[in-house]
């Protein structure tokens, strides 16, 4: 793997998971003059697992990344394996069909099953174990939500059942628990699959930003830094599709999930996997790693770049503190995931691009399974043709009309904070009114910047205006990043990119010293 063997975020917070391990293993350079069957952009667990599917099928393969493997989300999830997901049962068979709701169900169970054979087959030492799933309700409204869920879930041939315990400290009107869930170290898995995947011939690169891709005669030829990679399919396992404005990018909301892995007072650290009814939802669960034990718990998400994260990294530890023990946060970290206008994920042909390049988003808050679901379906598009969940999950369709609800509301939303964030920005005489280690958005000498101070008062002006649909952009003092309110696209204090889908840095402005 060409990159610096460490395993790296996309913010300045470190998750639990990047605090035991080293990044991945080298593999050989690159022959540019060779062409792959498959070009997969993106090591996260989407793009990783397909990668090794495919190459196990015959198929040669390479794996590119920007940064590292698990860079992303992957490298920031909480790691449940559930056989429910964010999208209830319930909510598919309203806005699809009973069937469809069936359909879900069996691809969620079928990744289960594919990361279990995985950890299994390969021998790899991931923490996987098997769980149950705890579901609770406290207000009526949440009660009727959950008897949905129980209802839908039996009808979908998931096992659940009523319960009368929860393992959390915390008064409830009704719970129910799901069998067969499960938990793994994120990070470990990909490398232990990742390490197959090379054992096989694959070839990895880290380090390796894809600008672009054309197509020629059937070949489709990426350009990356002072090289091209040419491939006959391209797989985006990018979270959303990079680059120009592609339909997907206004079927799916950017949002920020938070966490913290906390130590106890005691060892009253949860057995299962354990999820309230709130909105947003709150959700626990234990990890333990040399020994010791980890309260891991997350929640109070809210849509990229529009809500305050330093107070949901608060209001989370309150929170988490009235319901168990905490005596210390170990660290805190923050991912993001994108949510689907309709409730499903967009896995298949990338819409509006040539025939043999496919893509996989709109995992809501289930990337650990439905990054192994896009796995499945992708590599059986490729390799045979078609896949028995293609047409559920086509990036393409435009049913149910339930779905251009969202679409409307989100992209109405879009158009706010593009005209909106333009006026009411504060006017300053100097960058001295600002304080260090902290960024904003501000007027000075007529001009719009993003600027930010580090520690040492050294400043770091930027063009605010995000390289993706020209939307502005807002300031994260938790992750010390800049992050568009309209796309999800994320930019380091200098204006590199973190995420995309913008491909172009943030412009730097020189100010001089003021």
């Amino acid at each position: 793997m060409e990159n610096n063997n460490k395993n790296t975020r996309d913010g300045r917070n470190t998750s639990l998971w990047q605090k035991n391990t080293s990044g991945a293993a080298a593999s050989d350079g690159l022959d540019t003059s060779r062409t792959f069957d498959a070009l997969i952009v993106g090591a996260g667990i989407t793009g990783v697992t397909t990668a090794l599917l495919l190459q196990k099928a015959g198929r040669s393969c390479i794996l590119v990344d920007a940064h590292n493997p698990g860079y992303g989300t992957t490298g920031g999830t909480t790691a449940h394996i559930n056989t429910f997901a964010d999208t209830t049962f319930a909510e598919v068979e309203s806005k699809f069909s009973e069937e469809a709701a069936k359909q879900f169900a069996d691809s969620i169970a079928g990744s289960v099953r594919l990361i279990h054979e995985h950890v299994e087959t390969y021998e790899i030492d991931c923490d996987f174990e098997w769980k149950k799933g705890y579901v609770y309700s406290q207000t009526e409204k949440e009660t009727k939500e959950l008897d949905d869920i129980f209802d839908s879930s039996l009808r979908a041939g998931v096992k659940v059942e009523i319960t009368n315990e929860v393992p959390v400290n915390a008064e409830f009107q009704k719970a129910i628990v799901f069998e067969n869930q499960a938990q793994f170290h994120p990070l470990k898995y990909i490398q232990g699959l990742l390490s197959e995947f090379e054992k096989l011939g694959g070839v990895t690169l880290g380090n390796t930003l894809i600008d672009d891709i054309k197509t020629e005669d059937g070949v489709h030829i990426a350009s990356a830094t002072s090289r091209e990679i040419k491939a006959k399919t391209v797989v985006y396992a990018t979270h959303i599709p990079p680059g120009g404005v592609n339909v997907l990018h206004f079927r799916n909301a950017p949002y920020r999930s938070y966490v913290i892995a906390a130590t106890l007072t005691n060892d009253e650290y949860p057995e299962d996997l354990v999820y309230d009814m709130q909105e947003p939802y709150h959700y626990f669960r234990t990890h333990e790693i040399d020994g010791q034990k980890y309260l891991i718990a997350g929640g109070h998400d809210h849509k990229t770049g529009h809500g305050d994260p330093e107070q949901s990294f608060t209001d989370l530890i309150n929170f988490t503190k009235q319901c168990y023990p905490v005596k210390d946060i170990y660290t805190q970290w923050s991912a993001q995931y994108y949510v689907p206008a309709d409730g499903l994920p967009y896995i298949g042909k990338s819409p509006g691009a040539s025939d043999g390049i496919y893509t996989a988003t709109g995992f809501n808050g289930n990337g650990m399974i439905l990054g192994t679901v896009s796995a499945m379906v992708l590599s059986d598009i490729i390799l045979n043709g078609k896949s028995e969940y293609e047409d559920l999950y086509n990036p393409a369709r435009i049913k149910p009309i339930a779905g251009f609800t969202e679409v409307i509301k989100e992209n109405a939303d879009v158009v706010g904070r593009f005209i909106g964030d333009r006026f009411g920005v504060q006017e300053i005489d100097s960058v001295a009114q600002l304080p260090d280690d902290s960024g904003e958005i501000v007027e000075l000498d007529g001009q719009k910047l993003a600027i930010y101070k580090d520690p040492t008062g050294k400043v770091q002006a930027l063009d605010p205006v995000c390289t993706h649909t020209h939307c502005i952009v807002n300031w994260n003092n938790a992750e010390k990043s800049w992050d568009c309110p309209c796309h999800g696209a994320r930019f380091d204090t200098d204006g590199t990119v973190l995420t995309g889908p913008a491909r172009r840095n943030l412009q730097p402005v020189n100010i001089g010293v003021k």
